[in-house]
Protein backbone atom coordinates (compact mmCIF):
# COMPACT_ATOMS: atom_id res chain seq x y z
CA UNK A 1 0.00 0.00 0.00
CA UNK A 2 1.28 3.19 -1.23
CA UNK A 3 2.44 5.41 1.91
CA UNK A 4 -0.21 8.48 3.19
CA UNK A 5 0.71 12.57 2.30
CA UNK A 6 0.44 14.94 5.65
CA UNK A 7 -0.10 18.42 4.29
CA UNK A 8 -0.09 20.77 6.37
CA UNK A 9 -1.20 24.45 5.55
CA UNK A 10 -0.99 27.98 6.67
CA UNK A 11 -1.67 31.88 5.54
CA UNK A 12 0.59 34.54 6.21
CA UNK A 13 -0.88 38.45 5.89
CA UNK A 14 -4.62 38.59 6.55
CA UNK A 15 -4.29 41.52 7.96
CA UNK A 16 -2.06 44.10 6.18
CA UNK A 17 -2.98 46.58 4.54
CA UNK A 18 -1.39 46.34 1.50
CA UNK A 19 0.13 43.55 -1.16
CA UNK A 20 -1.01 39.82 -0.79
CA UNK A 21 -2.25 36.86 1.05
CA UNK A 22 -0.19 34.05 1.16
CA UNK A 23 -1.19 30.04 2.06
CA UNK A 24 1.82 28.23 2.16
CA UNK A 25 1.00 24.25 1.40
CA UNK A 26 3.53 21.24 2.46
CA UNK A 27 3.31 17.63 1.56
CA UNK A 28 5.37 15.47 2.94
CA UNK A 29 4.76 11.49 2.88
CA UNK A 30 3.72 10.14 6.11
CA UNK A 31 6.33 9.18 8.59
CA UNK A 32 8.68 12.28 7.47
CA UNK A 33 9.96 13.60 10.58
CA UNK A 34 9.74 17.27 10.58
CA UNK A 35 11.60 17.82 13.66
CA UNK A 36 14.68 16.31 12.86
CA UNK A 37 14.92 17.60 9.36
CA UNK A 38 14.09 21.43 10.44
CA UNK A 39 15.60 21.86 14.00
CA UNK A 40 14.11 24.45 15.69
CA UNK A 41 10.84 24.69 13.43
CA UNK A 42 7.97 26.62 15.22
CA UNK A 43 5.35 29.02 14.43
CA UNK A 44 6.92 31.54 12.15
CA UNK A 45 5.77 34.09 14.07
CA UNK A 46 7.99 33.16 17.12
CA UNK A 47 10.93 32.45 14.88
CA UNK A 48 13.53 35.28 13.90
CA UNK A 49 13.87 36.15 10.56
CA UNK A 50 17.22 34.62 9.95
CA UNK A 51 15.65 31.27 11.38
CA UNK A 52 12.99 31.34 9.16
CA UNK A 53 14.69 32.11 6.11
CA UNK A 54 17.53 29.35 6.86
CA UNK A 55 14.70 26.48 7.49
CA UNK A 56 13.10 27.70 4.22
CA UNK A 57 16.60 27.15 2.39
CA UNK A 58 16.65 23.85 3.54
CA UNK A 59 12.69 23.28 2.62
CA UNK A 60 13.43 24.74 -0.57
CA UNK A 61 16.25 22.37 -0.48
CA UNK A 62 14.46 19.45 0.00
CA UNK A 63 11.31 20.09 -2.51
CA UNK A 64 14.31 20.23 -5.32
CA UNK A 65 15.50 16.63 -3.93
CA UNK A 66 11.76 15.58 -4.47
CA UNK A 67 11.50 14.86 -0.53
CA UNK A 68 9.12 17.18 0.25
CA UNK A 69 6.22 19.21 -2.15
CA UNK A 70 5.75 23.20 -1.32
CA UNK A 71 3.37 25.75 -2.76
CA UNK A 72 3.05 29.37 -1.76
CA UNK A 73 -0.30 30.82 -3.41
CA UNK A 74 -0.39 34.57 -3.49
CA UNK A 75 -3.77 36.60 -3.75
CA UNK A 76 -3.82 40.09 -4.58
CA UNK A 77 -5.16 43.27 -2.94
CA UNK A 78 -7.50 43.71 -5.96
CA UNK A 79 -8.60 40.03 -5.43
CA UNK A 80 -9.29 40.39 -1.56
CA UNK A 81 -11.28 43.72 -2.39
CA UNK A 82 -13.01 42.36 -5.24
CA UNK A 83 -13.61 38.93 -3.54
CA UNK A 84 -13.53 39.84 0.23
CA UNK A 85 -10.17 37.96 2.11
CA UNK A 86 -12.43 34.64 3.78
CA UNK A 87 -13.23 33.71 -0.03
CA UNK A 88 -9.74 34.48 -1.68
CA UNK A 89 -8.13 32.60 1.30
CA UNK A 90 -10.61 29.67 0.98
CA UNK A 91 -9.66 29.49 -2.62
CA UNK A 92 -5.62 29.95 -2.16
CA UNK A 93 -6.13 26.91 -0.20
CA UNK A 94 -8.03 24.73 -2.49
CA UNK A 95 -5.38 25.84 -5.14
CA UNK A 96 -2.52 24.37 -2.87
CA UNK A 97 -3.95 21.58 -2.10
CA UNK A 98 -5.10 20.30 -5.16
CA UNK A 99 -1.61 21.32 -6.62
CA UNK A 100 0.31 19.29 -4.33
CA UNK A 101 -2.19 16.41 -3.40
CA UNK A 102 -4.60 15.75 -6.38
CA UNK A 103 -5.74 12.76 -4.94
CA UNK A 104 -7.74 13.40 -2.06
CA UNK A 105 -7.70 9.84 -0.75
CA UNK A 106 -3.76 9.77 -0.67
CA UNK A 107 -3.69 11.62 2.60
CA UNK A 108 -4.60 14.09 5.19
CA UNK A 109 -4.14 17.94 5.50
CA UNK A 110 -3.55 19.76 8.56
CA UNK A 111 -4.82 23.43 8.23
CA UNK A 112 -3.74 26.19 11.14
CA UNK A 113 -6.96 28.75 12.34
CA UNK A 114 -9.88 28.36 11.04
CA UNK A 115 -8.78 26.90 7.37
CA UNK A 116 -10.73 24.41 5.30
CA UNK A 117 -9.53 22.17 2.46
CA UNK A 118 -12.27 21.46 -0.13
CA UNK A 119 -14.87 18.92 1.72
CA UNK A 120 -13.45 15.79 0.02
CA UNK A 121 -10.16 15.96 1.67
CA UNK A 122 -9.67 14.02 5.30
CA UNK A 123 -8.58 17.16 7.29
CA UNK A 124 -8.62 18.28 10.76
CA UNK A 125 -8.48 22.14 11.59
CA UNK A 126 -6.41 22.62 14.94
CA UNK A 127 -7.00 26.58 16.49
CA UNK A 128 -2.97 27.56 16.66
CA UNK A 129 -1.83 25.00 14.85
CA UNK A 130 0.93 26.80 13.39
CA UNK A 131 2.47 26.01 17.60
CA UNK A 132 1.45 22.94 17.85
CA UNK A 133 1.97 20.75 14.11
CA UNK A 134 5.26 20.74 12.79
CA UNK A 135 3.61 20.61 8.80
CA UNK A 136 1.64 23.64 9.43
CA UNK A 137 5.01 25.07 10.96
CA UNK A 138 6.73 24.54 8.07
CA UNK A 139 3.62 25.92 5.81
CA UNK A 140 3.45 29.33 7.93
CA UNK A 141 7.15 29.88 7.33
CA UNK A 142 6.92 29.10 3.70
CA UNK A 143 3.82 31.43 3.66
CA UNK A 144 5.81 34.06 5.82
CA UNK A 145 8.95 34.13 4.06
CA UNK A 146 7.10 34.11 0.89
CA UNK A 147 4.84 36.80 1.43
CA UNK A 148 7.78 38.91 3.12
CA UNK A 149 10.41 38.35 0.15
CA UNK A 150 7.66 40.00 -2.25
CA UNK A 151 6.70 42.77 -0.14
CA UNK A 152 10.34 43.30 -0.03
CA UNK A 153 10.63 43.19 -4.23
CA UNK A 154 7.41 45.64 -3.90
CA UNK A 155 9.11 47.96 -2.00
CA UNK A 156 11.83 48.83 -4.75
CA UNK A 157 8.89 49.69 -6.70
CA UNK A 158 7.03 51.97 -4.03
CA UNK A 159 9.66 52.65 -2.32
CA UNK A 160 8.02 56.21 -0.20
CA UNK A 161 6.05 53.16 1.91
CA UNK A 162 8.55 51.23 3.14
CA UNK A 163 7.19 48.30 2.82
CA UNK A 164 10.97 46.33 3.27
CA UNK A 165 10.22 47.07 6.82
CA UNK A 166 6.62 46.69 7.72
CA UNK A 167 5.70 44.18 5.31
CA UNK A 168 2.29 46.33 4.38
CA UNK A 169 0.59 45.94 7.80
CA UNK A 170 -1.10 49.28 9.28
CA UNK A 171 2.15 50.89 11.08
CA UNK A 172 2.35 54.69 11.69
CA UNK A 173 4.78 55.00 9.45
CA UNK A 174 2.81 52.75 7.09
CA UNK A 175 -0.58 55.04 7.63
CA UNK A 176 1.81 58.43 7.43
CA UNK A 177 3.11 57.28 3.92
CA UNK A 178 -0.58 57.08 2.51
CA UNK A 179 -1.77 60.38 3.85
CA UNK A 180 1.39 61.78 2.11
CA UNK A 181 1.49 59.63 -1.21
CA UNK A 182 -2.05 58.03 -1.24
CA UNK A 183 -3.44 54.72 -1.94
CA UNK A 184 -1.88 52.65 -4.54
CA UNK A 185 -3.30 49.49 -6.72
CA UNK A 186 -1.27 47.12 -4.42
CA UNK A 187 -3.37 49.05 -1.35
CA UNK A 188 -6.58 46.78 0.34
CA UNK A 189 -9.29 49.36 -0.35
CA UNK A 190 -11.54 47.62 1.71
CA UNK A 191 -9.20 47.81 4.72
CA UNK A 192 -8.34 51.29 4.43
CA UNK A 193 -12.44 52.76 4.53
CA UNK A 194 -11.87 55.16 6.96
CA UNK A 195 -8.98 57.16 4.92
Amino acid sequence: MKRRAVVGVDEAGRGPLAGPVAVGVVCAPDGFDFLLEFPGLNDSKKLSEKKREAIFAKLVELADAGVIQVAVILKSAKEIDGRGIAVVIRSAVAEGVGKLLPDPKAGKVWLDGSLLAPDQYEQETVIGGDALVPAIMLASIAAKVSRDRHMVRLSAKYPEYGFEGHKGYGTKAHYEAIKVHGIRDIHRRTFLKNL
